[in-house]
């Protein structure tokens, strides 16, 4: 059978100094890297965190706005108390739901109307 390799979901965003401050200082992910074709192009960039790799473009062809993405995480409860304690003006995550089929989840959105979904799988 052919081997299908990690998705790495493309993301609309509209402001570089916001997505840094969500996407860096909130949630924590670290800037892998950074492309301009030149001088006053988009951003494209691209975000580590734990294994979990996203890409964001200002590219007005590449996205649109209001993606939704699901990302498996371990110690769900861990991960909402750290980003609570940031104390982010724009995000005040409650606990997890628990969902009827087992898993724990809470969703997150960004400036730019993407929602993450961080799901724990299984009790």
């Amino acid at each position: 059978m052919t081997r299908l390799g990690q998705v790495v979901p493309l993301l609309r965003m509209f402001d570089v100094a916001k997505a840094k401050e969500f996407y860096v200082d909130y949630l924590g992910f670290v800037v892998d890297f950074e492309h301009r074709f030149g001088d006053n192009f988009p951003l494209y960039m691209g975000l580590s965190l734990a294994g979990c790799r996203l890409h964001l473009t200002e590219h007005h062809g590449d996205a649109a706005p209001g993606a939704h993405v699901r990302i498996d995480i371990d110690g769900i409860e861990t991960f909402v108390a750290d980003l609570a304690a940031k104390s982010y003006r724009f995000a005040k995550p409650g606990a997890p739901d628990e969902m009827p089929w087992g898993s724990k989840e809470i969703t997150i959105t960004d400036p730019f109307f993407n929602r993450l979904t961080f799901v724990q799988h299984g009790k």
